[in-house]
């Protein structure tokens, strides 16, 4: 009997483990290609915004986490650096910087959603017509199936 539990509870422990282990690498094995070297110089040439993913925000940690150039144009917001990889992820531009969870959700109905991320290395996202960048001032990227946050970047006018 006691043979039995253990390989019950190493089985379920197993198929656990695979579980999320599925749920991390599944966002990284479908992925498309980033942008091409020529969209991001477009991006980077018509960004009249700039601001800073930094590891070390209040509400990242070791899975959850963005670092590099975030680059804020009339039609487009790119990332030149790189995200933690997870599933879901969504671009909003808020009204004030934020680098919690709680803090996100708090101010998340005056947010903005511009669209969903779905490369970690360098990405460009469209801004929908509907979206003014300047009434913003600050770019979230949020997992929007497991209400995490993930990183957010303060911007300011680029000189």
């Amino acid at each position: 009997m006691k043979r039995f539990v253990l390989l019950a509870v190493t089985h379920l422990l197993g198929i656990a483990f695979g579980f999320a282990l599925g749920i991390y690498m599944l966002p990284i094995l479908t992925a498309p290609a980033g942008p091409t070297p020529a969209e991001m110089k477009l991006a980077v040439e018509s960004a009249q915004f700039v601001g800073y993913f930094h590891r070390d925000l209040e509400g990242s940690d070791a899975l959850h986490w963005g670092e590099g150039q975030v680059l804020i144009g009339p039609d487009s917001v790119a990332l030149a650096g790189s995200l933690a990889p997870g599933p879901d992820y969504r671009l909003y531009l808020a009204p004030e910087f934020v680098q919690t969870e709680d803090d996100f959700l708090a101010i998340k109905d005056r947010a903005a959603q511009v669209g969903a991320v779905r490369t970690f290395n360098d990405f460009i996202v469209a801004v929908p017509p509907t979206v003014v960048v300047s009434r913003y001032n600050t770019v979230v990227v949020w997992c929007e199936s497991f209400g995490q946050f993930i990183t957010a970047a303060e911007y300011r006018p680029r000189d």
